[in-house]
């Protein structure tokens, strides 16, 4: 698939034109509500053989020809680069695909034996209807090889809402994880809706992770987590809580995202996670855990000083690394997982966790940010097809930020009052995934459905096999 970005005076009959593509596939894979209607900036989603590559600080042609296996001249005549020299960040250049020529007596299954990939794969990518009649002489784009990695998403929808996730995504979903059952004083868990959730999940075969966790939206949960690490007896009915509620209702694994847990706890915690383990493994479940975004092992902070990398990755079976927020609701307006600090996040985590157990977690929604922007004041949170709609409505430009990788756009209100918006796009999607490559990490940790962003599933799909577990 390729991205391309809209242009001043462009319109979809053009674009589609100009990919040779239909362009009710076009409007149906970006879910685009009006075909009429586009805004500068905006990125959408081509289903056609290819891939595409937004440069980053210090990448050339050569390097970039190099890890796509084609040529720098094939790159230069796909996107018109009239000075092979200057790219900047944040570009996005075109890879063209790798062609085959059909040869007389050639089979797919031949042809899918020698470039490494699968018949499935060659007649998705090629659109073939009928795989039986191929030709000598037809050109073939051969799909590149897809890592397999894990996908985890975090809900906070209502039951029914929820379902409809699942069977809109579970194709694309390794786990699925309801959040939370909430700790209480003496260490057992509050009640969770979530009967109608896990049958859905394992329809879709997704495996069910239970989360569990000390904070509400309006409660740190400092000296909730701190009763019951330092207690026994509320550790005991904690332990004993999550095996009950997991035979009960069929979670197959245990996500722990302890937070604002007090510095003087980290050895604590370290000791709550290791008894977890050692009784949840006897019984054949598997534990994982959440951390604050960390990039050194000093770091100090309430969210930070408790969380031990190096003890998570030892112990559990797979770390979560929370790495979005930085846009918070209360804050100043910015990017809500800019890249840059993504990585530096991510760096910090593989000198201390094997890159297999990091699952790298991304945001799928957008922020609202009233200017000037008051200390306090809250941003409105909605999906990134809303953000793209009130573009639309208010004709804005929508730039991107290439040291963040992230989309926004200011508008003006009819009020009067100024807005900025931070978002996610193809874009951004694409350079988060590319870094989940880069690394050979173990996958990505989706917070949360319920925000409506057809392009991230579309690139997920053309970027990795999601494995899954039963």
């Amino acid at each position: 698939m390729i991205i391309h970005v809209v242009q001043s005076g462009e319109a979809l009959w053009q674009i589609a034109s100009r990919y040779t593509i239909d362009i009710n596939s076009i409007v149906q894979l970006n879910e685009l509500p009006n075909p009429n209607q586009l805004v500068i900036g905006q990125s959408i989603v081509i289903p056609v053989p290819g891939t595409s590559h937004i440069v980053k600080y210090g990448e050339a042609l050569w390097s970039i020809s190099q890890q796509y296996d084609v040529t720098i001249s094939d790159i230069v005549q796909t996107n018109q680069l009239t000075d092979p020299n200057l790219l900047y960040p944040g570009t996005t250049l075109i890879i063209p695909p790798v062609t085959h020529q059909v040869e007389p007596g050639e089979t797919l299954w031949v042809i899918a034996q020698q470039y490494g990939t699968t018949i499935q794969a060659i007649i998705f990518e090629n659109q073939i209807v009928n795989p039986n009649l191929i030709y000598p002489g037809v050109q073939l784009a051969i799909p590149r090889p897809k890592p397999t990695i894990e996908v985890n998403a975090y809900t906070y929808q209502s039951n029914q809402a929820a379902v409809e996730s699942i069977n809109k995504h579970g194709d694309l979903l390794t786990y699925l994880s309801p959040f939370a059952y909430l700790i209480t004083e003496n260490g057992t868990l509050s009640p969770m809706s979530d009967e109608a959730m896990i049958p859905a999940a394992l329809e879709e075969n997704v495996v069910p992770m239970m989360s569990i966790t000390n904070f509400t939206t309006t409660a740190a949960g400092s000296n909730l987590a701190h009763n019951v690490l330092a207690t026994p007896e509320y550790k005991e009915n904690l332990l004993t809580d999550i095996i009950s509620i997991m035979e009960e209702k069929g979670y197959q694994g245990l996500n722990v995202d302890f937070e604002n847990v007090l510095p003087a706890d980290r050895e604590l915690y370290n000791e709550f996670l290791q008894q977890t383990v050692d009784r949840l493994h006897r019984l054949g479940y598997f534990v994982s855990t959440a951390v604050a975004p960390k990039v050194s092992g000093t770091q100090a902070g309430l969210l930070y000083e408790a969380h031990d990398y190096e003890a998570h990755g030892r112990i559990v079976d797979f770390v979560i690394l929370m790495t979005y927020e930085w846009g918070y609701r209360k804050g100043p307006p910015q990017a809500i997982s800019p890249i840059n600090e993504m990585r530096r996040v991510v760096e910090y985590a593989l000198s201390v966790i094997p890159p297999e157990k990091i699952v790298l977690g991304f945001q799928i929604y957008a922020r609202d940010w009233v200017l000037p922007h008051v200390s306090g004041q809250e941003a409105k949170t909605f999906s990134p097809q809303k953000a793209i709609s009130l573009a639309v409505q208010y004709g804005a430009t929508i730039q991107y930020d290439t040291r963040t990788q992230s989309p926004f756009f200011r508008y003006e209100e009819e009020q009067g009052r100024s807005h900025e918006v931070w978002f996610e796009d193809a874009r951004s999607a694409q350079a988060k995934f590319d870094m989940v490559k880069q690394y050979n990490l173990r996958g990505i940790s989706y917070w949360a459905l319920g925000y409506p962003y057809p392009q991230n599933w579309a690139l997920l799909n053309d970027n990795f096999n999601v494995l899954k577990l039963i």
